[in-house]
């Protein structure tokens, strides 16, 4: 009887080892392996608008019935309205696109190259609430003003960061934070917050009637959010902007605050900051794509500004140096961003590129996991409705890509995340309080890491034993304890007869 009690026990100890963890738990384990984690913020594409075609992805071959469109009375459009070119003023039909294309995703390939410029698309926060009608996917024509441009995409698969999502994980259920355009995504990417303007001029706020609709649009909304863009009363800032409508400095606290609290590096990297600060901004310095600047602890005069908020350029000589900090934004310059209108989509994809490569030749990538993805859509319409959440959203699906050597290889990773994701993996990695009720609930990046890479290991990806091996351990595990017990039972027999 004591050997078959011992075999049993040999079974309950041997069982874990020779069968696999679950691979959220090996993927927690390999975060801890992780040393430095860098954000790389594009703008404004949706999921299907870049990677729809992408191999084993949730794409345009799923869309189904969420293709059809209806205009504001309801009505079924037979073909798309001509697109618009929006870099008019009024917008006017760009006749490079067909004016009678079916109500159907179509390739912008086919008519404007990715390294021309195509007219911008409204991407606001009531708009996109519009147009994505409770989940149906079918306003986003109605409520665009580029008309037919919103269905228009081009397959990103074989350019840079498609290649790069190719080799290494992506995501493909993945959502912009909030709803609206880059202002308000800026900030749940740092703070899962939506500021506040409860002194703003009466222009700048939203009519809505009694049962929420849009009566006029507006930058805050009635009970004192900015939701649009509006620009901080730091610098740097437009010179033609009117005090009155710059927002106040914000107190609520950042993932930057969380960082410094516990002592841990960061920095929040933009292209063009320098001259920006030095009173001589490019023209496509994006000054709303600063969120940490809005903030009271990062204020004009701060030391914390001066410590956190930085160029580009120090970015990949940090990256070269082999000194990136534990986190890293790094929001590309507008010329380099991606965002339709004003920059073309090649020259924004190759920069991608250029800085994860960056990353990859320097020191530090042997513990580097990379983020790139989109802070919203753009107007863009894509297929999948967002997950229910709160009054700010989540909006729709954006492309979203990890790269590193701790990542699977050529995976697609169908966990559901949002923006606040990336906040809830920088928060397990280093065990963060989190900043609000979405990052606290959200899924964290660990499924897009290798489980089999985690801390108790080999540095190298491991299959581990194979299914054969385990059935015959085991099985050979419990013929010895039923043999063991057996033959207990015939002495103990054996003994009382």
């Amino acid at each position: 009887m004591r050997r078959a009690i011992l075999l049993a026990i040999a079974a309950a100890v041997l069982l874990p080892v020779l069968v696999p963890l679950p691979a959220a738990a090996a993927g927690s384990d390999v975060l801890s392996r992780v040393g430095h984690i860098v954000v790389i913020y594009q703008e404004n594409w949706s999921f299907d608008s870049l990677y729809g075609k992408f191999p084993g992805a949730n794409g345009l071959a799923n869309a189904g019935n969420a293709v059809k469109q209806v205009d504001l009375s309801g009505n079924p459009y037979t073909t798309l309205p001509q697109p618009l070119d929006t870099s008019t003023k009024p917008p006017s039909p760009d006749t490079r696109f067909p004016a009678n294309l079916p109500v159907q995703p179509f390739d912008a390939s086919q008519y404007v190259q990715p390294d021309n410029k195509t007219g911008d698309l409204v991407h606001r926060f009531y708009q996109e609430q519009l147009q994505i009608d409770g989940g149906k996917m079918d306003r986003f024509v109605a409520y665009s003003d580029a008309a037919g441009l919103v269905m228009s995409y081009y397959d990103a698969t074989s350019l840079p960061e498609g290649q790069l999502a190719r080799q290494y994980v992506m995501a493909d259920d993945f959502f912009h934070a909030s709803f609206g355009g880059s202002f308000l995504n800026h900030f749940w990417l740092i703070c899962a917050c939506t500021p506040s303007f409860f002194n703003s001029p009466a222009s700048a706020v939203a009519k809505l009637g009694s049962d929420g609709s849009l009566i006029s649009d507006g930058s805050v909304t009635p009970d004192g959010y900015a939701v649009n863009t509006t620009f901080t009363v730091n610098q740097p800032h437009p010179a033609t902007t009117a005090a009155s409508a710059l927002l106040p400095n914000q107190s609520l606290p950042t993932i930057g605050d969380r960082l410094s609290d516990k002592g841990l590096s960061w920095a929040w990297y933009a292209g063009g900051w320098n001259d920006a600060l030095a009173g001589h901004p490019d023209p496509l310095f994006q000054f709303h794509h600063q969120p940490f600047a809005y903030f009271t602890r990062y204020a004009d005069g701060t030391d914390l500004k001066k410590e956190h908020l930085k160029d580009e350029q120090d970015f990949l000589a940090a990256a070269k140096a082999g000194q990136l900090p534990a986190v890293s934004f790094v929001k590309p310059l507008g010329t380099q961003n991606e965002h339709p209108g004003y920059t073309d989509e090649t020259h924004g994809q190759q920069h991608v590129a250029d800085l994860v490569q960056a990353v990859q030749q320097g020191p530090n990538w042997k513990d580097t996991m990379i983020v790139i993805t989109y802070d919203e859509n753009g107007g863009r319409w894509d297929h999948v409705a967002p997950p229910k959440g709160d009054r700010w959203g989540p909006g729709t699906r954006v492309p979203a890509i990890v790269v590193s050597p701790l990542a699977r290889r050529g995976a697609v990773d169908h966990t559901p995340y949002d923006t606040t994701s990336i906040l809830r993996t920088i928060e397990q990695r280093w065990s963060l309080a989190p900043l609000s009720t979405r990052d606290a609930k959200v899924n964290s990046l660990v499924n897009a890491l290798d489980s089999s890479l985690a801390s108790n290991a080999s540095s190298t990806p491991s299959s581990g034993p194979s299914t054969t091996t385990i059935l015959i351990v085991i099985g050979a595990l419990v013929l010895l304890a039923i043999a063991g017990l057996g033959t207990g039972l015939l002495v103990r027999r054996g003994r009382s007869t």
